[in-house]
Formats: C-alpha cells, sequence, structure tokens
C-alpha cells in the first residue's frame, strides 16, 4: 500500500508519461502525413504510416525478447516450462557453452537498429 504522496507521485509519472509519449507520436505521425520524412520520394504517406507501425512492433518484440530471455537464463532448465515452442527455444537459445544467448542479443541490436534507420 502506497502512502497518499506515494500515490499522488506515482500517478503524477504516469500522467507526464502518457503525455510525452501522447505528444511523440502525434508529432510523428503528422510529419509522416504531411511527407517531411527521409522516406523515399516514390512512397506514399499512408504506406510510410503503416511501415512506422510494423517496424515499431518488431522494435516491440524484439526488445520483450530480450527481457525473456535473460529472465528465462536465470531459471534452471527444469523450471523453464513445458510447451513445445519453449522448451525448443530453450534448447536453441541455451545449447553447447551459452554461446547463442550472446550472439542473438548482438544480431538483435543490430536489427533494432536498422529498423530505426
Amino acid at each position: 500500500p502506497r502512502s497518499a504522496l506515494q500515490a499522488l507521485f506515482f500517478w503524477g509519472r504516469c500522467i507526464w508519461s502518457f503525455a510525452v509519449l501522447a505528444f511523440a507520436l502525434a508529432v510523428t505521425l503528422e510529419a509522416l502525413f504531411q511527407g517531411q520524412t527521409t522516406m523515399w520520394d516514390g512512397v506514399p504517406n499512408g504506406v510510410a504510416v503503416i511501415l512506422f507501425f510494423l517496424l515499431m512492433s518488431v522494435v516491440g518484440m524484439l526488445e520483450g525478447m530480450q527481457i525473456a530471455f535473460f529472465a528465462v537464463a536465470k531459471l534452471p532448465k527444469n523450471e523453464r516450462g513445458t510447451h513445445p515452442m519453449a522448451m525448443k527455444t530453450c534448447e536453441l537459445l541455451f545449447r553447447g557453452e551459452g554461446r547463442n544467448l550472446p550472439g542473438f542479443m548482438c544480431g538483435r541490436q543490430m536489427c533494432v537498429t536498422l529498423c530505426f534507420f
């Protein structure tokens, strides 16, 4: 349970974060619809907006995978789940001497960087 001051501070940060996010999204969408980006000349503005949301979704999934993989890396093998896809992913990620996780992280970072350019 939070005190009144803690609750006020928490909700103030939430509202401030939402306001900044909304402003950034509004500015980005306005620039995309006005064609004030570095998108190629032949690409329609609507397609640029779709590409923006598609690439941001890819970045979001990659960020979520990073968090999940680091959390799973701390778990013992018998606690990593029983779903076949989860077991195959963990087997591939932690196979051998653990070289696949750093390799995935390097590739993930390059992919995230390319999504922003």
